[in-house]
């Protein structure tokens, strides 16, 4: 099953293209730098609102929870956008980020599973807000919840989905199905034409070269977390052994020395 695009997005922006949206960047910015640079959006948007006008790579890499010789290695990679002496301009450099990452384009998204998940990212005021994206379609199999509107949008069938990728322009996916569907979904996104998939189920998704995946698996992320407490915990067990034997040389059962 194969969609033509529209000739134009909702923005009147041209689309883009399924080749453009695989190429990686021409630069050959690393992939660790790409995770970080929304990052330093998000900072730089908050510094904006809070009326800052120049900030030092230091102040920076505090607001943004990296060391500032990370945060100049992964700017160098835009191109040198600071003055020695001065710092960076914040709206400047929030418009190169944002340039590089795509956040100064309309991307519309549509949504794959409208459970407790999807509804609420639907819902979202933030989801998306300055990120260049935009919820433009909610999709769902349930009879009970197709035709319902959720934020201003109303959900239609999964059945009706390549109709629907065409008639909005949509060229990022989200799926929020239970584990078991999303394989499904993915295929049926890649036949009406979705380039880009951001995955919240738990599976591993299997899809050709040329499409993007990202995933973001909640159980995985809290079972970091519990990792770094764990750790925390057998920090304060040593300490607390150590308090009850000091040195461990020594047995405890020693009661005198010959």
């Amino acid at each position: 099953m194969s969609v033509e695009k529209p000739a134009r997005l909702a923005t009147g922006e041209p689309t883009v293209s399924a080749a453009v949206l695989a190429t990686p960047p021409s630069r050959g910015i690393p992939e660790a730098t790409i995770a970080r640079l929304p990052g330093y959006l998000r900072a730089l948007n908050e510094l904006s609102d809070s009326g800052v006008a120049t900030i030092s790579s230091g102040e920076l890499a505090e607001t943004a929870g990296v060391n500032s010789a990370q945060l100049r290695k992964d700017l160098s990679h835009l191109g040198s956008y600071g003055t020695r002496g001065v710092g960076y301009d914040v709206e400047f450099l929030r418009f190169q980020i944002g340039r590089e990452i795509g956040a100064a384009t309309d991307w519309p998204v549509v949504l794959v599973g409208v459970g407790n998940l999807g509804t609420a990212l639907a819902r979202s005021a933030d989801f998306g807000a300055r990120g260049g994206f935009r919820i433009v379609a909610l999709v769902d199999v349930n009879p009970t919840v197709i035709g319902t509107r959720i934020g201003g949008i109303t959900v239609t069938a999964q059945a009706d989905l390549a109709r629907t990728v065409h008639d909005t322009g949509a060229v990022i996916g989200v799926i929020t199905t239970p584990d078991w569907a999303a394989q499904e979904v993915c295929d049926v996104l890649i036949e009406c034409g979705i380039t880009s998939i951001l995955n919240f189920s738990s599976t591993v998704l299997t899809s050709p070269d040329t499409i993007a995946v990202r995933k973001v698996d909640l159980g995985q992320e809290l079972q970091i977390l519990a990792y770094h407490e764990q750790r925390k915990l057998d920090a304060v067990r040593r300490q607390q052994r150590d308090a009850v034997h000091p040195n461990p040389t020594l047995p405890a059962t020693r009661r005198s020395v010959r």
